[in-house]
């Protein structure tokens, strides 16, 4: 691909980039280096032995090791494959080591260009307590809340007792580090306190060797909304508009969208002004996503993510802009070259995430291998994946298979497109959530644009379940006779795909 028009005069500080992730991602990353021409470098395990992101990267180097911490937040080993390969840079995509400050400092120590914020901001933002202490310094609105001072497991138990009923309740405790979801546990009366308060510090404590939580009066009926900013080291600080993010399910966000069908434009100035306001609090470069709750007209700072957000093709799709090539940029050491009145929103743009999960029994992680994959193609359509048809999927990395993104002239069109797209999608071997994401969509409180943090647990509490017709019986009864007469032929369905018709797979998902 040609390179944009940007980079005809531009100089790049590297020429060779390692890739410090996996799957989608990764694969997303080293596509913009070839259009950028520059030279990815692939990082992998025996697990991903069979990637495509093999074949997208100029050199592949392979990890040792059988565990995480061996190899994918190894920081020594990923640093020591850059010096290998010839890298001059290292792009920590998403998750992982992406918001290690550890790590960025590591990388900038070695010599080697680090595609992100600086390690401080990175430490700030990546500390629920410090930000929160951060944003009302600079009059960014907050959840009403209460950090704790003391790292005494004792000294915190004893003061989140005491404040949390002066908040009033339902209060939502929340580890100080890390995300997703981990060290957060909902607390709706006196009682539930002590237990709840014991178990979110166990689990922040296993997830992110760090024990402290804080409380924060929790908000129920509210929008997720996110402000995309992109800083350059010149004092220039934009935002890209904004990104709904409310349909989630264990704090994980399954469909995302932008423009927010809530915002209007005074609103979204409001809110971008805030994002901008926190980004320039701690001096931020690169690309970040400060996440608000919106209430009514009334919004609170939650957290920044400093990093590339899973959900950023739906701001590129209807600003323009890739998100990906700016970091290069900003990294390069180039101004943004961007002003905020150059900054336009056209049309809608939504994605789904592709999760091999069970919607029927409370969304828990499937596992399994891709028997069957096709991915939906047509205008307006983008499918960011990092697996092919005969990969595995497995329980030791995130369950997330694939995005399809689409765009619209308008939101109605961008659902009309996504829902035929989930549609057109044949993934098999496992179970995955396509079908409940085209339920979601067509859901009428999604359709009016009236969805809030809480719609999928307030609507499906114990999982969602699709219904049955009786054609589709009367298809599993077949399939189920066709399974016995083949199984006494001792066949190899997995050789033979005369004998293990498409539609047998489907209804089975899996060989019998």
């Amino acid at each position: 691909m040609l390179a944009p028009e940007w980079m005809k005069n531009a100089k790049f500080p590297f020429g060779c980039v390692l890739i410090a992730n996996r799957g989608e991602v990764a694969c997303r990353i080293a596509r913009a280096c070839k259009e950028l021409e520059l030279s990815p470098v692939a990082i992998y395990t025996s697990n991903d032995k069979d990637a495509p992101l093999l074949d997208l990267c100029d050199q592949n180097y392979f990890l040792e090791g059988e565990t995480l911490h061996e190899t994918y937040l190894n920081i020594d080993a990923i640093i020591n494959a850059a010096k290998e390969t010839g890298a001059q840079a290292i792009h920590p995509g998403f998750g992982f080591l992406s918001e290690s400050a550890e790590f960025a400092q590591a990388v900038t120590e070695s010599g080697l260009i680090w595609v992100g914020p600086s390690p401080d901001a990175i430490e700030i933002m990546g500390d629920k307590m410090s930000a929160r202490e951060k944003m009302r310094s600079v009059g960014v609105p907050l959840v009403p809340g209460h950090e704790v001072i003391s790292t005494e497991v004792k000294d915190i138990h004893q003061e989140l007792i005491t404040v949390g009923p002066k908040l009033g309740f339902p209060l939502l405790l929340k580890a100080s580090a890390g995300g997703g979801g981990k060290g957060m546990r909902v607390v709706n009366r006196p009682g539930e306190m002590a237990g709840a308060i014991e178990a979110a510090q166990r689990e922040a404590e296993s997830a992110f060797g760090d024990g402290r939580i804080y409380v924060e009066k929790l908000l129920s009926g509210c929008k997720h909304i996110e402000i995309q900013i992109l800083a350059d080291g010149y004092g220039n600080i934009i935002h890209l508009g904004e990104r709904e993010c409310s349909l989630q399910r264990r704090h994980q966000k399954v469909i995302e969208e932008c423009p927010s069908p809530a915002l209007n434009e005074r609103l979204r100035n409001q809110m971008g002004a805030a994002g901008i306001a926190a980004a320039a609090a701690v001096t931020y470069m690169g690309a970040g996503t400060v996440e608000f709750l919106l209430d009514g007209e009334n919004f609170y700072f939650l957290e920044m993510n400093t990093r590339l957000q899973v959900e950023h093709p739906v701001t590129e799709y209807v600003t323009g802009i890739d998100i990906v090539h700016q970091q290069f940029r900003i990294a390069a050491g180039l101004n943004l070259g961007i002003a905020q009145k150059d900054v336009s929103m056209k049309g809608h743009s939504i994605e789904s995430r592709i999760y091999a999960e069970d919607p029927s029994s409370g969304f828990l992680p499937s596992a399994g291998p891709l028997l069957r994959l096709k991915m939906p193609q047509g205008p307006g359509i983008r499918v960011d994946s990092g697996v092919i048809e005969g990969n595995s999927i497995d329980t030791n990395f995130d369950p997330m298979i694939a995005k399809i993104i689409v765009y619209g002239s308008d939101r109605k069109s961008a659902i009309m497109r996504m829902k035929h797209a989930l549609k057109d999608t044949v993934l098999l071997g496992l179970q995955t959530n396509i079908e409940f994401l085209h339920a979601l969509l067509c859901d009428e409180d999604v359709v009016k644009g009236e969805t809030t943090t809480n719609l999928i647990e307030n609507k499906w509490p114990k999982g969602w379940t699709p219904s049955i017709d009786i054609d589709t019986l009367a298809l599993g009864a077949i399939a189920c006779a066709i399974s016995q007469n083949l199984g006494s032929a001792n066949l190899d369905y997995s050789k033979n795909n005369n004998v293990f018709p498409d539609p047998f797979l489907k209804l089975n998902n899996k060989y019998p």
